[in-house]
């Protein structure tokens, strides 16, 4: 069916409606997937763990992209995009109801459980809502609703920070040297599972929406031809290559970020309270954000690769002045500054600049995900959709590299030392930028778009 007749049935108004909503779905799952990081500090605090154990938030969440792409793509390959968007929110929504029960019930596992259950929700999402918002509308457009979704999942990235530090993180329990009682404890538990309770009330009601518009989603969604497996592109070195340096990106880029407001709020940093710091880290997010949209515009005068190379430089390097200043005592704050937006006051001292290195990671970070994912399409010898496909799996090193990082930082009892993960992914994501330049490459056939 051709764009032109799908169009005809359906007003351009209704059309516009739901290609909003589809949109929507972006600034969706990344404010969900970003409720991670001052999560992982609340948790942390509620139930006493260590680094590692808190970091089970992370891979309980990215190890669904893993085990859930290929059951994803096959449910949407046998049900369609409107029932694939449908199950995907209800997937979301069945988590937040599970995260309820785990703060009534007060078990740790439980709360794994659901953010597990939400990010299965979130990868049937993903597997629908890139093509489907590349076919909605008019062909000469796709380009602007692509960038203008993945806009919506930065912004959606950094309100997930900004909020849930905001109301996860709010409360005597989070105080700096706070002796946690079980009424402070109660406390927080409630907090959290207010959080996801109205989480859950508002994507139920969006539920309700989508429904609204079915019909015209199905009339303009792309034909549904049957999923090619992920696993046929293992026989590409390309398809292999890039999906090495998604898994290492993904892996750096929520270690860092889920671990931004424990390594910002210590003493010897900034020593400022758990809220406060994670509305700093907002600025994580912010900068990526911003990253994106400049980036998005060299690349209409720079190769992918170049501004790829780049970019790793300038995170090999900010994580490298981590590590080397690992343990740096702060001087006596004579003056201060006030961060705006987040109107935090920090003091002057020497933490403060591993604080703005950490942060600025997201800057250079911003273009990593889609030029990785374009640089690999053109180069894979592998069908698009299968390339693609082992792509999304790929995002599972979310995972695991974040428990590398917590387990450096138990063993040796500093956080910066920790950012020598990082560091090595994206050492190996500057190779991939380098040997990229003298690879062959070919028009890609189908069209694939990801996001993250």
């Amino acid at each position: 069916m051709t764009d032109a007749v799908k169009n005809t049935k359906s007003g351009s108004s209704s059309l516009g409606l739901a290609i909003t909503y589809v949109t929507i779905l972006f600034f969706i799952w990344a404010l969900i997937t970003n409720l991670l990081d001052p999560l992982l500090k609340a948790m942390k605090t509620i139930f006493t763990l260590n680094a590692v154990e808190a970091n089970l938030t992370g891979f309980a969440f990215f190890i669904a992209y893993g085990v859930m792409s290929m059951p994803a793509a096959s449910f949407l390959s046998k049900n369609g995009y409107v029932k694939s968007v449908i199950v995907g929110l209800g997937g979301i929504v069945l988590g937040c109801l599970i995260a309820l029960g785990a703060t009534m019930v007060h078990i740790y596992p439980v709360f794994l459980v659901a953010l597990f259950t939400m990010a299965s929700g979130i990868t049937l999402l993903q597997v629908a809502a890139n093509p489907l918002i590349a076919a909605m509308g008019d062909p000469k457009d796709s380009a602007f609703r692509l960038n203008l979704s993945q806009a919506f999942n930065s912004l959606g990235a950094a309100c997930g920070v900004y909020f849930g530090s905001s109301f996860l993180l709010k409360g005597e329990a989070f105080k700096p040297d706070a002796v946690l009682t079980d009424a402070l404890k109660t406390q927080a538990f409630g907090e959290v599972g207010a959080v996801y309770l109205k989480i859950g009330i508002a994507l139920a009601i969006f539920i309700g929406l989508i429904f609204m518009v079915r019909k015209i989603i199905a009339d303009n969604a792309p034909e549904t031809t049957g999923a090619v497996s992920p696993l046929t592109a293992l026989q590409a070195k390309w398809a292999n290559l890039g999906a090495l340096a998604i898994f290492f990106y993904v892996g750096a880029e929520v270690a860092i970020g889920a671990n931004l407001i424990l390594f910002i709020e210590q003493k010897q940093i900034l020593g400022i309270n758990a809220q406060s710091a994670g509305q700093l880290a907002t600025y994580y997010m912010i900068f990526a954000m911003l990253g994106r949209f400049g980036g998005s515009a060299l690349l209409k005068f720079v190769k992918g690769y170049t501004l790829l190379t780049v970019a790793t430089v300038g995170t090999v390097l900010l994580c490298a002045f981590i590590v080397l200043n690992n343990g740096v005592t702060p001087s006596v704050a004579t003056s201060s500054f006030v961060m705006p937006i987040v109107n935090v006051e920090v003091p002057i001292v020497n933490g403060t600049k591993l604080a703005m290195a950490a942060i600025f990671v997201g800057l250079f970070n911003s273009i990593m995900f889609p030029t990785i994912f374009t640089t690999t399409l053109e180069r894979s010898s592998a069908p698009a959709s299968a390339t693609s496909g082992l792509l999304c799996v790929a995002i599972v090193g979310g995972a695991f590299i974040p428990l590398l990082f917590a387990s450096v930082r138990d063993m040796t009892g500093s956080y910066s030392l920790a950012f020598i993960i990082p560091m090595i992914c994206y050492l190996y994501i500057m190779w991939f930028s380098l040997a990229a330049r003298n690879a062959p490459v070919h028009k890609i056939e189908e069209d694939v778009a990801g996001s993250h």
